[in-house]
């Protein structure tokens, strides 16, 4: 049996009592989910879809955002995620006052599973990692069905059940990401069979994550900066900031590059998106490695201590750019490199 907490609804982040000072989880829940329904709601009509010709500004925002709460990017990713996922795939568009989220993650585990009956279909089961689970008032999923995975959209209302205790992270800590157990919820597919990760937008949605990525290790950086600035010329300090500079410039130069190149094209006819998305996916997640390395060692426990904005950006990439898979994703790489096919690593690529 699985514990599971009181159904609040959509759009309601877990209650704080507001008794404790400082930073508490349930706080940072509720910020996010204001901010969230902030920028989705003041989003224009036209906002950019990958491969528009507008890319670079699409991920420009992403980044942007991120820089000023990580949590927040992570949520407005997805919600845009899930529009451009809807548009290629001919599904319902999002409605006004919609907040959607792609919850796609398929560890080792229970899963989702789709059944089909006289009134449509249904999902049931575990999905984890649902971020935005208090609120997105609708959500992509991906579920067994007869004939292969499938995407379906749902809604976040009677049916669903975000699991107690599911999500203890401290880093993203605001992204409210806890397991859902879904029963017998009404669910419209989206494309077909494996349509959701075969689409050339899977690739371009993974970028668009590390666009995310940069914004949070440009957040993490002005500590280093504020740093360099009041010590004056201290040598140690800044060559550590010039280490960050270099590897956020190159970070910066390969998101720029990516979006041009998805927009010249993007139906992926040159077959080169996945490849694409797992250089320049490794190339930021090391920059932002990199970034809080040299920012933890040039600035000390200082800032992690008494400083909530940086303490909190820091933590919450630490834990954001786990959803690049590492040595996983550089083994695919390399196998792609030699010709040679390898384990596809795509199916659970994005805790989302």
């Amino acid at each position: 049996m699985h514990s599971t907490t009181r159904r609040e609804p959509a759009g309601a982040a877990p209650p704080d009592t507001g008794d404790e000072p400082g930073f508490t989880a349930a706080r940072a829940r509720r910020e996010t989910a204001g901010r969230f329904a902030g920028i989705v709601a003041a989003l224009p009509a036209d906002f950019p879809l990958p491969g528009s010709g507008r890319t670079a500004e699409r991920f420009d925002a992403l980044t942007t955002v991120a820089e000023q709460d990580v949590c927040v990017a992570r949520l407005v990713e997805g919600h845009l995620d899930a529009a451009a996922i809807l548009a290629e795939l001919g599904g319902p568009p999002v409605g006004p006052g919609e907040r959607w989220g792609v919850w796609a993650a398929e560890p080792p585990g229970e899963g989702l599973t789709a059944k089909r009956g006289g009134d449509g279909w249904t999902v049931s089961g575990l999905k984890r990692y649902c971020s935005g689970a208090h609120s997105c008032t609708h959500a992509l999923v991906t579920a067994s069905a007869d004939g292969g995975r499938r995407l379906f959209a749902v809604a976040n209302a009677d049916g669903t059940r975000p699991v107690e205790g599911s999500w203890q992270a401290l880093g993203m800590a605001g992204s409210d990401t806890p397991d859902i157990r879904f029963d017998d919820v009404p669910a419209v597919p989206v494309g077909g069979p494996e349509g959701y990760v075969d689409r050339p937008g899977f690739q371009h949605g993974g970028i668009g994550v590390a666009a995310c990525w940069y914004g949070g290790a440009r957040a993490v950086a002005a500590a280093l900066l504020g740093a360099a600035r009041g010590r004056g010329s201290d040598p140690l300090t800044l060559a550590h900031l010039g280490a960050v500079d270099v590897r956020l410039h190159a970070a910066g130069a390969v998101l720029r590059e990516a979006a041009a190149d998805i927009d010249r094209d993007p139906h992926d006819t040159e077959g080169g998106a996945r490849l694409r998305s797992l250089r320049v996916r490794a190339v930021v997640e090391g920059a932002c490695a990199d970034v809080l390395t040299h920012v933890g060692r040039a600035t000390g426990a200082a800032p992690l201590c008494h400083d909530e904005r940086h303490a909190r950006a820091a933590a919450d990439l630490a834990v954001y750019i786990r959803q690049h898979h590492a040595e996983r994703n550089l083994a695919e790489l390399g196998g792609l490199l030699a010709g040679r096919t390898g384990q596809d690593t795509r199916a659970g690529e994005d805790a989302r």
